[in-house]
């Protein structure tokens, strides 16, 4: 395992180890940190579209036009 996997494999075993309210409380200090919540955010959208079909981007551009 790569170095910074093992970091995140540790990382993560120990977020989960928390009761939830500290993990509740720890996410919601991540989103007050400006610099990480733009990219939690984008991570949390294109986790939840992840199973939508992709489009071309031509395709796009006529659905907007539209």
């Amino acid at each position: 395992m790569a170095p910074e996997k093992a970091v995140t494999e540790v990382f993560i075993t120990a977020f989960n180890t928390l009761p939830s309210s500290e993990q509740r409380a720890f996410l919601a200090r991540m989103f007050k940190m400006r610099k990480w919540r733009k990219d939690l955010i984008d991570i949390a959208i294109a986790e939840s579209r992840s199973q939508e079909k992709s489009r071309s981007f031509r395709e796009f551009l006529a659905a907007a036009k539209k």
